[in-house]
């Protein structure tokens, strides 16, 4: 599937979960369960040098392992066979220590979490990329009046600054879950057969702390081979940002159609155009994230299903993680890259989105006569009089506020000056002002936290 690559994925979170990068995070629990069992005493401080060398994936014949792997129903059990001919070429005695006192699912799960650590620093710093190029529209673009649409259709005047606002804040959400999912899911996997660290005697602990430093993954309470609500947390977390590109994706895709024509994606040479229509401007980066969003979630619920594992080693449910897992994270990594590069590119048309403003002659304005009028009659009554106006509006093809001004229920309260007012969309923002300060000070708040935790 290399042809479609380019176009839903991004290269640099797909390099963390290609066949290399999973062996090199298996040999890399190998090389650091060496180190730490040969500190503790374990095995002889001489060998951990021996089998930290052969710990290269380029070693490896990776077709043999794959072979192997069908045979053997997980892949460290062929690596850990391969690695220890390795280390026997050079020392007999040597090879008797590999992956000593572990367990297959040790080696799985740490070198994935280990390919996890990287995945994240990625999508983090993604997100934050993307989070500050909406920041930045949202208040570049605070006072350019749009059209709000409900159930697809217009519905109040709003600002095109506070709709990206809005983006801002479940993005920056996104960002603070990814930060508390890394204090749960980045741990070590390190427990032996069946979790009680028994293969390494009443020194256990001692290796799991030690193993844990060299990695650099704190030691959870307890071994979870059996328990995979750290690894749903990845899926759903993955998931659920997933969900938000697509719904910005969404919007943007709405507001390039042709009658709309609100927004566009960046133009350039050989993107979004048609193999028929020249005029074409397709918005091929919100495919992609559509497109993302659509497959992510059933793959969460994937992982969600393969969490019900039997006793201490899941039969099936694990091994349905292996590609369902890396999939989610690969989806999402693309969309958010391609997301990223759009909008912040992103090319605004405040002009139209005023001029879509007058489409519906008026009747966009509804609501605001309704409450400007119901302060000397009442909403109900207010409402009623509105109603019937904008229903006389639509079927004379007459401007609201043309009606409106020959109603003699309307103006007897109001004046053509107070009708003038009621039609001009800057008139009814509400709080939009306030409610985009509130999501871009909260933003700038976590640039100045994330500053200082790096001091």
């Amino acid at each position: 599937m290399s042809l479609l690559g380019p176009l839903f994925r991004w290269s640099a979170i797909d390099e963390l979960f290609n066949d290399r990068a999973r062996l090199q995070g298996m040999l890399d629990f190998e090389a650091a369960l060496a180190r730490a069992e040969a500190r503790v005493g374990i095995i002889p401080g001489r060998v951990a040098p021996i089998i930290f060398a052969k710990c290269r994936a380029e070693l490896f014949d990776i077709s043999a392992l794959a072979r192997a792997t069908a045979l053997a129903g997980n892949p460290a059990i062929p690596l850990v066979k391969q690695l220890t001919e390795l280390v026997g070429k050079d020392d007999k005695e040597a090879m008797r220590f590999v992956h000593w006192g572990a367990t297959s699912q040790d080696a799985i799960d740490t070198g994935f979490v280990l390919q996890l650590r990287h995945a994240f620093d990625h999508i983090e710093a993604e997100l934050e990329r993307l989070s500050d190029a909406s920041a930045e529209i949202a208040e570049k673009h605070r006072d350019t009046v749009v059209a709000g649409r409900t159930w697809m259709q217009q519905a109040l005047p709003t600002t095109f600054g506070l709709k990206v606002a809005g983006w801002v804040d479940a993005l920056d959400r996104h960002r603070s879950r990814l930060e508390e999912t890394r204090h749960r899911v980045l741990v070590l996997q390190f427990g032996g057969a069946v979790g009680t660290l028994a293969a390494s005697g009443n020194q256990g602990m001692d290796v799991a702390t030690t193993l844990g430093r060299e990695l650099d993954l704190p030691v959870p309470n307890v071994p979870w081979h059996g328990h995979r609500d750290r690894v749903a947390e990845v899926a759903t977390v993955m998931g659920l940002c997933a969900g938000t590109l697509g719904k910005i994706a969404r919007d943007i895709s709405l507001e390039t159609q042709t009658e709309v024509a609100e927004v566009f994606e960046p133009s350039a040479p050989g993107r979004g155009g048609s193999s028929t229509l020249p005029h074409k401007r397709n918005p091929v980066a919100c495919a992609v994230v559509l497109s993302a969003a659509t497959r992510v979630p059933g793959l969460v619920a994937s992982v969600l299903a393969a969490m019900v594992q039997e006793h201490e080693r899941g039969l099936g449910g694990w091994h349905a993680e292996w590609e369902a897992i890396p999939e989610i994270i690969r989806l999402t990594g693309g969309a958010l890259h391609h997301l990223t590069a759009t909008v912040m590119e992103l090319e605004i048309d405040g002009s139209k989105m005023r001029d879509n403003l007058e489409i519906t002659h008026g009747l966009i304005f509804a609501e605001v006569a309704q409450m400007l009028l119901a302060q000397a009659v009442g909403r109900q009554t207010a409402h009623e009089i509105v109603e019937a106006a904008s229903n006389r509006a639509r079927a004379e093809h007459r401007d609201l506020r043309e009606v409106l001004a020959h109603d003699a229920a309307v103006t007897k309260h109001l004046s053509n000056q107070d009708l003038d007012k009621l039609f001009d969309p800057r008139e009814y923002l509400g709080e939009t002002s306030r409610l985009i300060d509130s999501v871009l000070q909260a933003h700038a708040a976590r640039h100045v936290k994330l500053s200082r935790s790096n001091e």
